[in-house]
């Protein structure tokens, strides 16, 4: 006597003892994890358009809407100084999410996006200030560097990778991907080598730059799924970028005296009585404009693209004492909380901290020299504290001097 037929998947052939669940068509069966691998090729390959109505479901309520001071103050949370590019940036952002919002009207006006370029010294919070709006976003976000990027056939990655990060924070959904913001970090580092136009290939240079004004302008982008050119046979998705919101940021290493012969001024020593009374020479960075970026080494035509431009101030003595304290993600906070894990209370005396920013000023790193130096101090107390049995440390000026005097020693 033989036992009843058992119903198989017909994908896999697993019987339905093997699976947790037997999906019943017409004319054969589904397991659940054939099924559940189906979605996912699916929607790797389709993107959005498995649900068309995925897009209108992310449609933004104006009312809701953070407003540009509402971000700002957001901002202001994690990000010391810096007001003007956070300025910028909040109405920029905002700006973003209206136009993701209109609707075509019988007037025929349509708001054209306004992407941004940020420059300030390093350690000064660009890559910081593009972390931080992410986090009050409600659009796909993704910060890429651009010294990873050569020119089309060479070895590198092509400059659609972009897109195809975006789309992995996306989850290839792509009408979300068409209304995200990208922070394309390090732009300086593709300057091209002179002022003039290459003679020769520059690869990674002139020739990234003009291979995202394609990008920057808006148009439809074929961007291969896993990104690269390791799958020549592998479906692209098509991306429209017109929506897609690009800020890009740079220190521009230099560029004060591009702008000090603009001005027909000096950086350093004396000028006239009257350039003198006109313009700040110790903070050059205020009177940046377009023309300044062209003579750097960026092309005019991706200038155009970048419409609004800010800079970011140089950190002072009080920036960077309150860099140390006040956000809710500052050094000594993190410091107290690594501690505080293995139940030890650390402080720090005014005074040490007022060490750390003296050293700051003197190694001229900005608020990244504030963290090379708070880990040189703390290293050897991370060291020894967990084995011991004291339950409270403080850091004094005279312990921070010694760390520091004994690191130099080191080297």
């Amino acid at each position: 006597m033989t036992g009843k037929k058992k119903n198989r998947c017909s994908f896999c052939g697993r019987s339905e003892d093997e699976v947790a669940m037997l999906l019943t068509g017409l004319n054969g069966f589904i397991c659940d994890e054939c099924a559940r691998q189906a979605e996912h090729i699916v929607r790797e390959n389709l993107g959005s358009r498995v649900n068309p109505k995925k897009g209108n479901d992310m449609a933004l309520d104006m009312k809701e809407l953070p407003k540009p001071r509402d971000i700002k103050a957001f901002l202001d949370q994690y990000v010391i100084g810096q007001d003007s590019a956070k300025r910028y940036l909040s109405v920029a952002v905002y700006n973003h999410y209206k136009r993701l919002a209109q609707k075509v009207d019988d007037d025929g006006v349509e708001i054209e996006k306004s992407n941004i370029i940020m420059v300030g010294p390093t350690g000064t919070g660009k890559t910081l200030l593009a972390r931080t709006i992410a986090k009050q976003l409600n659009v796909p976000f993704t910060i890429v560097d651009a010294t990873i990027f050569t020119e089309a056939g060479y070895v590198g990655e092509d400059v659609e990778s972009i897109l195809t990060r975006l789309l992995q924070v996306a989850d290839y959904d792509v009408a979300a991907t068409e209304r995200g913001i990208v922070f394309i970090d390090e732009i300086d580092k593709i300057a091209r080598k002179q002022d003039n136009p290459s003679i020769t290939r520059d690869v990674s240079g002139e020739g990234v730059q003009q291979g995202l004004l394609k990008l920057l302008e808006g148009s439809i982008v074929n961007v291969p799924p896993k990104g690269g050119r390791k799958h020549p046979d592998q479906d692209y998705i098509h991306v429209d970028t017109r929506n897609i919101l690009f800020i890009c940021g740079g220190a521009f290493d230099g560029i004060e005296r591009k702008i000090a012969q603009r001005l027909n001024t000096h950086v350093v020593g004396y000028d006239s009585v009257q350039n003198q009374q006109k313009i700040d020479t110790k903070d050059l960075m205020k009177y940046i404009v377009p023309q300044d970026l062209k003579s750097f080494g960026l092309i005019p035509e991706i200038i155009g693209r970048l419409p609004v431009l800010t800079y970011l101030d140089q950190l002072d003595r009080d920036a960077l004492r309150n860099i140390l304290t006040e956000p809710k993600n500052s050094l000594v906070k993190q410091q107290q909380k690594l501690f505080q894990m293995d139940g030890i209370k650390l402080t720090f005396d005014d005074d040490a901290l007022d060490y750390i920013v003296d050293k700051a000023v003197e190694y001229k790193l900005g608020a990244r020299g504030l963290r090379s130096i708070m880990e040189t101090i703390m290293i050897e107390a991370q060291y020894n504290a967990p084995s011991g049995k004291e339950k409270e440390l403080v850091i004094t000026r005279q312990y921070a001097e010694q760390q520091i005097a004994k690191s130099e020693k080191m080297k």
